[in-house]
């Protein structure tokens, strides 16, 4: 992924490394140009995986990025320095699907198609919990941001499910009529959100256990959501190619759709792309199937950047917390962390 604005500029050429080597390769910065970032290298490529990678995330700090792929592992890498891979999560039974940090940091919640969630300590590499109450893959996870630790998931089971990480089994079970492919967490933790194969957005709220809110527009399946960090919004991805902004505010007007924004793909692969804000808000950003990075500003809708350089679809993208840098993960076993 080349980190420069969207003027047709050609994307760096890497050598492949041999596989099973997890390394991180960094390239050449071209002279007279000001770093923005403490990336070792403006641009970074962390291999090893062997396998299509879904998922991956920044913890809360900004020091570690956690990744997840169909060879069943969460891998852990330094984001500074040579960003070493330095811990592989093992216990998965099938792919990885997704994965989230707890807001403290300590812990990493993960989704998988062998019907689990499961909950990793991350100072120790031990799985802490195993969450198998779903019949069928679990596609999405999201823990909330505060209060109490709970974690939502989403199946192909056609239901969502509640997770207080202290407790034995869900605590709460929301029955939809198709499969969910996303989820979410209103910022006071008292609603949910899901969205699946019938292309709507389901605001559930948990103390009356039943939908409040439907949001229509979108003409295809949901692949991904984010709440925004000032907890106002809903940022959903779906596969009709287009990426949305929902206001969540209590007395906000009845549409609530926002912004639309367009640019990226899916494709036949349908892969659960994911979708994600800059910490201040001020841009999105989306993976593709045409192998592309996307960022949008919110404001006026447009395309900041097309970051070349992957080789397969782009699965999941990430803003760091601290830093002008954007992460993403492919298809093609392959990370990047770029300068912004």
């Amino acid at each position: 992924m080349l980190a420069v604005p969207n003027q047709g500029d050609n994307a760096l050429a890497f050598p492949r490394p041999r596989p099973g080597s997890e390394l991180a390769i960094h390239a050449p910065f071209p002279p007279g140009k000001n770093r923005t970032s403490s990336l070792e290298s403006p641009i970074m490529l962390l291999t090893g995986h062997q396998s299509a990678i879904y998922t991956m995330k920044f913890n809360p700090s900004g020091t570690v990025v956690a990744s997840g792929s169909h060879d069943k592992d969460i891998f852990l890498w330094f984001v500074h320095g040579d960003c070493k891979n330095f811990m592989v999560l093992h216990g998965h039974k099938n792919a990885v699907l997704d994965l989230q940090w707890t807001s403290d940091g300590s812990q990493i919640i993960s989704a998988s198609p062998d019907k689990t969630l499961r909950a990793w300590d991350v100072e120790t590499g031990k799985q802490v919990k195993k969450m198998a109450e779903h019949s069928s893959f679990v596609n999405s996870c999201c823990p909330s941001r505060r209060g109490p630790p709970l974690v939502v998931s989403g199946s192909d089971d056609g239901t969502a499910k509640l997770w207080d990480l202290r407790q034995r089994g869900a605590v709460q079970t929301f029955p939809d009529k198709y499969q969910i492919t996303a989820v979410g967490f209103s910022d006071a933790s008292d609603k949910i959100f899901s969205g699946g194969l019938d292309n709507d957005v389901k605001v559930w709220d948990l103390r009356r256990n039943e939908v409040t809110m439907t949001l229509q527009g979108h003409g295809d399946m949901i692949t991904g959501m984010q709440l925004s960090p000032d907890g106002s919004y809903l940022l959903t991805n779906g596969m009709d190619c287009t990426l949305r902004i929902w206001d969540m505010r209590p007395y906000a007007p009845q549409n609530r759709c926002v912004k639309i924004f367009s640019g990226h793909q899916h494709n036949f692969e349908k892969n659960l792309i994911k979708c994600a804000w800059s910490p201040d808000g001020s841009r999105v950003t989306a993976g593709s199937s045409d192998r592309m990075v996307y960022i949008w500003d919110t404001t006026s809708r447009r395309i900041l950047y097309k970051l070349p350089g992957h080789n397969g679809s782009v699965n999941e993208t990430a803003f760091h917390p601290t830093e002008p840098i954007i992460g993403s993960c492919s298809s093609d076993k392959q990370i990047y962390l770029g300068e912004i």
